[in-house]
């Protein structure tokens, strides 16, 4: 695999996020022969599994306190918090397997 492509495919899978969560890394995965490339998918894979864990906690905590408004604001900032951390940080890695 030229290096080229696997810098794209690599960042792809971080870029991901955005189209296809969980397809992309998954099949970058097992279809690649490349070790940097599914290790770059290993990771996205990981990262982009965070927000889905947040969002269904938050929704519990939210039912589980009978919809209390600070347990609302509460939830919301910490997983919303998260969940653009998590955005921020594909986005910086996609860009910075492209630069290197």
């Amino acid at each position: 695999m030229k290096e080229g492509s696997k810098k794209i495919i690599s960042a792809l899978c971080y870029f991901s996020l955005f189209f296809a969560p969980f397809l992309f890394p998954i099949a970058v995965y097992f279809i690649a022969d490349d070790n940097e490339v599914m290790e770059h998918a290993k990771k996205s894979f990981l990262s982009h599994i965070l927000p889905i864990i947040a969002v269904p906690l938050g929704i519990i905590i939210i039912f589980e306190t009978q919809y209390h408004p600070a347990a609302i604001v509460i939830s919301a900032l910490i997983f919303g918090t998260l969940t653009l951390i998590v955005m921020i940080w594909n986005i910086v890695k996609g860009i910075k397997v492209i630069l290197s």
